[in-house]
This record gives C-alpha cells, sequence and structure tokens, in this order.
C-alpha cells in the first residue's frame, strides 16, 4: 500500500510540474515584477490554457490529499 502511494506521488508530482511549466509565460505576478506593462491580460482564458489550468488545480490538491494521506499510515 504504502509503495502505490510513494509511486502516485511521484507521478502527481511530475504532471503537476509539467502542467505549470507549459503555462504561458507573461500572465499573473510576472506583470507585477518588471513584465511588459504595456500588455495586460485581462478576461478569461481558453482552450489549452483553461485546460493546464485547470489541471493545475486538480493536480494541486490530489498532491496534497496524497501526501495528507501518509501521515495516517505512519
Amino acid at each position: 500500500m504504502e509503495q502505490s502511494l510513494i509511486i502516485s506521488q511521484a507521478i502527481i508530482s511530475v504532471l503537476f510540474i509539467i502542467s505549470v511549466l507549459f503555462q504561458k509565460k507573461g500572465s499573473g505576478m510576472s506583470l507585477t515584477f518588471g513584465g511588459d506593462g504595456n500588455t495586460t491580460h485581462y478576461g478569461t482564458k481558453q482552450g489549452f490554457d483553461k485546460f493546464l489550468s485547470n489541471a493545475s488545480i486538480l493536480l494541486a490538491v490530489l498532491f496534497v490529499l496524497n501526501a495528507s494521506s501518509f501521515l495516517f499510515l505512519s
């Protein structure tokens, strides 16, 4: 049981890192600190950007839940 949790934690963490790295650059806090102030990115995310954003949120929740399950096993 513990071995499968460790493997799933590794898979979730790699997928989470990939989903964050593939998101569009130049949005969010990067505009605040040295970003191009002339191009503001207001509006909703569409298409693949929306998918990556939702996937990142889901993977973050799964990561935390999986990590907290280690506390209950020990």
